[in-house]
């Protein structure tokens, strides 16, 4: 990734700026073992679990702020008693630790009537924070976003597939980083330099996700990321190369 301030949390799903001293999730999704029981399917909650593993970072690295960067809750339009709860339980211990930014995805509305009055609400289409742009994905971003030298994007909860010697596959959550199409971007947006994109794997181990070198990415990005020459990086760290010559 970007070795001198931008990395990946080791084994874990969660992005550090450290010269900015900010920790970033993506894709929480708080509630979906409630849509897996009504398919057959007897998940125990990860609320626990994922406030456990986000305590332990925030306590290790000790950052300034922490960006949530969209899909914390799960369930749309409306959401269980549940969720509702576990939404609310996780937010005041995270906020326990320190700064909090939200940025909505496509599954938080409402997500306002969560917050505690001093967590940073940011607008869906992105916001820039330290130089550097942050936006969940289901959206176009603003011009503003896309002026930045780096982008930090999550939504598609990119997974990529691997083919042992015996034909057996196996999905592995992975982080991405590309380039733009120039031609595509610049249709969209002119004065946009071309940005190195990041997008994050999801948090919550129950969202599943893309396989990435077997079917396209999600949302607007979809259509200006060259996503075959992204390079490949699982969570240990281990760079498998472009997605293109992943088979």
């Amino acid at each position: 990734m970007e070795p001198t301030n931008i990395q990946p949390v080791v084994n874990e799903p969660a992005l550090l700026i450290t010269n900015k001293k900010i920790l970033v999730v993506a894709d929480l999704h708080i509630g979906i073992e409630s849509e897996l029981r009504e398919l057959g399917l007897h998940a125990p909650s990860q609320t626990s679990s994922m406030t456990t593993r986000l305590t332990a970072h925030i306590k290790k690295y000790c950052p300034d702020n922490i960006i949530l960067l969209g899909d914390i809750k799960h369930n749309i339009p409306s959401s269980t008693i549940q969720e509702r709860t576990d939404v609310k339980r996780f937010l005041t211990k995270i906020h326990s630790l320190g700064t909090i930014h939200v940025l909505p995805g496509n599954h938080d509305g409402n997500i306002k009537r969560f917050l505690a009055p001093d967590i940073f609400l940011h607008p869906s289409d992105g916001f820039v924070f330290e130089g550097i742009g942050f936006v969940h994905g289901h959206r176009w971003p603003s011009e503003e976003i896309m002026n930045c030298e780096h982008i930090v994007i999550g939504h598609t909860h990119p997974t990529i597939m691997l083919t042992d010697r015996l034909g057996y596959k196996t999905y592995e959550p992975c982080w991405l980083k590309s380039k733009c199409i120039i031609g595509k971007l610049k249709e969209k947006y002119p004065n946009s330099n071309n940005p190195n994109i990041i997008v994050m794997p999801a948090f919550n181990p129950f969202c599943g996700g893309i396989a990435v070198n077997k079917e396209p990415i999600i949302g607007p990005f979809s259509k200006i990321i060259n996503i075959k020459d992204a390079e490949t990086y699982l969570l240990d760290g281990s760079l498998l190369g472009k997605v293109k010559d992943i088979k």
